[in-house]
């Protein structure tokens, strides 16, 4: 039969004793109620990147009555100006704004900033932010490298600051009730979880001619620590994640999200015994893309697997989606993406079941954010250890491929992989005057 959500709620009650519950599940139920906070509470906010996600997340923040935001910071003077503007109508004054992110760090008034620009820039913005005792949160991936993500794991704490990663799936219950019936064992032995994410806009022409910058975008903050290069459209706003100084195709933008729900649903928390991938520009290899339009990484465990699968150029995928992640089990075949997730039984040797989303997670990633603020409690649904978890498997398929796919495995240890070749992608070199933050 086909339930619903409402029916699997109540009748998931009765197996909860029996359950392996997500530790977050308790604090779910909670940010459902708004209350008004005293002056006392009031929290101050500055946005680093005001375009895309960080404007999204910022929106978010400010459907909190409790919530002021002060600062504005992006390298694009045409963006912050309109961005500026929106937040004078909705919020009655106007924010400051700043070219510089350090200028907005130095604000004693601001309690929590918003890092919402290119990946290469989340390291450096982090650990100033964290040395600036602001808390963070922070947008997926974690950073750029496997390096940066240690560097923010040891400033978030040295300096004992409250982190949301922006992984908004942590927060939701579409996933929270998924993950509790893949724990409660009725899906049989799962041998596998297999993740994909096939979107058009990973795949790009041919890279056209260089320009000169727009006059209203400070280009060379914006290259910050990555090598000198000239201006091109095709790697400035909406592209740039297809570009390797700057970010790493798919698996580093959809990857860590839905990676992250296999890790979960394994309890894995550690490295895998290695990895094997494969990729290339195979369905464009003109484009202008560095990043991988086709690929496949496998990570292998004592007794399951974890799969990755991107085709950037095609909006098709399994079971009718061009994303999701699904879990083989002897019982049957469980399927999701932010939508639903349905159970497919083997033979009848479980029920169907099919539990649609009520949409609300990015909402309750940040209230809990605010909640773990207030109480000065660090374990936020996405906290800065988790997304490095999840930025390493990323990272690591992509260094797979760039290595030529041999078996691949990463030592925690030593910090190191056994494939010589592939260290020099763990720490990237930072371009003058800026610094890898030691």
């Amino acid at each position: 039969m086909i339930i619903n959500r409402r029916t699997f709620i109540k009748s998931s009650a009765a197996l909860a004793a029996g359950m392996a519950v997500p530790s977050m599940a308790r604090s779910i139920s909670s940010v459902n109620v708004s209350h008004a906070a005293p002056p006392s509470d009031t929290v101050n906010v500055g946005l680093i990147g005001c375009r895309s996600m960080g404007w999204s997340d910022l929106s978010a923040f400010l459907n909190h009555k409790e919530v002021r935001c002060l600062a504005l910071c992006d390298i694009d003077a045409g963006i912050l100006s309109a961005r500026a503007e929106e937040l004078m109508r909705s919020q009655g004054k106007k924010p400051d704004t700043y070219g510089d992110y350090r200028r907005l760090l130095d604000r004693k008034d601001i309690d929590v900033v918003i890092i919402g620009t290119p990946d290469h820039w989340h390291c450096l913005q982090f650990v100033d932010a964290c040395k600036a005792g602001k808390d963070v949160y922070v947008e997926k991936p974690l950073a750029n490298s496997i390096a940066e993500c240690d560097a923010m794991v040891a400033a978030a704490k040295k300096y004992n600051r409250i982190v949301q990663v922006g992984q908004q799936q942590r927060s939701g219950n579409l996933w929270h009730e998924m993950i509790e019936y893949l724990h409660s064992g009725k899906l049989g032995k799962i041998s596998k979880a297999h993740v994909w994410a096939n979107f058009n806009y990973a795949a790009m022409a041919p890279l056209g001619p260089d320009a000169s910058a727009p006059q209203e975008v400070d280009f060379e903050t914006w290259l910050g620590p990555t090598p000198k290069i000239v201006f091109n459209a095709q790697r400035f706003h909406g592209s740039w994640r297809m570009f390797w100084n700057y970010g790493g195709g798919l698996i580093t933008d959809w990857g860590v999200h839905l990676l992250d729900m296999a890790l979960w649903g394994f309890n894995v928390k550690n490295m895998p015994l290695k990895t094997l991938a494969g990729g290339g520009k195979f369905l464009i290899p003109d484009g202008a893309h560095e990043t991988f339009d086709t690929m496949s990484v496998t990570y292998q465990f004592d007794d399951f697997l974890i799969e990755w699968e991107n085709n950037a150029g095609v909006e098709t995928g399994p079971y009718g989606k061009n994303y999701g992640v699904l879990f083989r089990g002897t019982n049957g075949t469980l399927v999701a993406n932010r939508e639903d997730w349905e159970v497919y039984p083997e033979n009848n040797r479980t029920e169907a079941v099919k539990v649609r989303t009520d949409g609300k997670d990015h909402p309750r990633h940040v209230t809990n954010f605010l909640e773990c603020v207030k109480t000065r409690h660090p374990a936020t649904s996405c906290t800065v250890e988790n997304g490095r978890l999840c930025a390493l498997y990323a990272h690591i398929g992509n260094i797979g491929v760039r290595t030529g796919g041999g078996a691949l495995i990463y030592d925690e240890r030593s910090k190191k992989f056994n494939i010589s070749e592939a260290n020099k992608y763990i720490r990237p070199s930072y371009r003058n005057p800026w610094k890898f933050p030691e």
